[in-house]
């Protein structure tokens, strides 16, 4: 009589059931070609906002001084916390957004970029937030980043992860610089969600197969897009949701370094006023 053989049991991303006999090497999940996973950056797959550490790195390289930044980045909170998000407030945003890099060339952003993930970045990736990426790239599953900030800064982020590649906000280019104008809408809220839906019409994926991941209540349209929203590190709002809603909720910081680290999300999270008027000012001074 044949021996009875254990059945071991696991789960993939989506939560879907393996099994596989003990006496055999595991079998993995066939890869979903219809299934993704979208990752926002600040605070969600960095620690603090992606923009600030970019403006740290131009401080040191003396794009910028302490002091611009310290008096920007206090009008732009201050800014934040009075102002609603009517047609004005975002129209000034928008144009305010990439206005700093009016005149550069996309070669040497892509390197100052680079230089700055390495130096000031890279060592505040969540650890435990690439671990849930590598989880579905691991399946066979394509991973993007959704970020306000520009696209450069996300897709070197993504390359240095290892990740598919970056959604975020699309400075115009001619002949090989920037403009300081953009193209289509900054990548916040609303336009996150849309963003993804264009991708996954033009990439073959099925929102519902698709997992969303964030901190901040603002990217609700795109969690509430996808067939699973996860809340990582989440701000009280979106806490409450996903209780709501029992989403699955991921909490990296401890108590400490979830104060410190406030301070560069609130101030800098759309800082990009505080990095535009900097440099702008250190450029009038150079070209004075």
């Amino acid at each position: 009589m044949a021996r009875d053989r254990k059945v071991t049991i696991s789960t993939d991303v989506h939560g879907h059931t393996a099994g596989w006999a003990e006496s055999g090497p595991p079998i993995p999940p066939a890869p979903d070609p219809t299934a993704a996973a979208f990752f926002d950056v600040d605070n969600t797959m960095m620690q603090g906002a992606s923009l600030y550490w970019f403006a740290r790195g131009m401080a040191a390289r003396k794009y910028v001084t302490t002091a611009d930044l310290a008096r920007f980045a206090w009008q732009q909170l201050r800014f934040r916390v009075l102002a609603t998000e009517h047609a004005g407030t975002m129209s000034q945003v928008r144009e305010a957004a990439l206005a700093f890099i009016e005149g550069w060339r996309v070669a040497d952003m892509e390197r100052l970029t680079e230089e700055i993930f390495d130096e000031l970045m890279a060592p505040r990736i969540w650890a435990g937030t690439r671990r849930l990426a590598e989880r579905h790239l691991a399946v066979g599953e394509r991973v993007w980043l959704v970020s306000a900030a520009p696209v450069e800064i996300g897709r070197v982020i993504a390359a240095r992860l290892g990740l598919t590649g970056a959604i975020g906000t699309v400075a115009e280019i001619v002949d090989g610089a920037y403009t300081g104008r953009l193209v289509g809408e900054l990548m916040h809220g609303p336009a996150k969600a849309e963003a993804v839906a264009q991708l996954a019409a033009v990439e073959g994926l099925d929102l519902s197969r698709c997992a969303a991941y964030s901190d901040s209540v603002n990217d609700l349209p795109m969690l509430s897009a996808v067939g699973r929203a996860v809340a990582v590190n989440p701000d009280g709002a979106l806490l409450r949701r996903a209780r709501q809603h029992g989403w699955p909720v991921h909490d990296f910081r401890t108590g400490r370094r979830a104060a410190m680290i406030a301070v560069p999300s609130t101030v800098a999270g759309l800082l990009v006023g505080a990095v535009t008027a900097g440099l702008v000012v250190h450029r009038r001074r150079r070209n004075a």
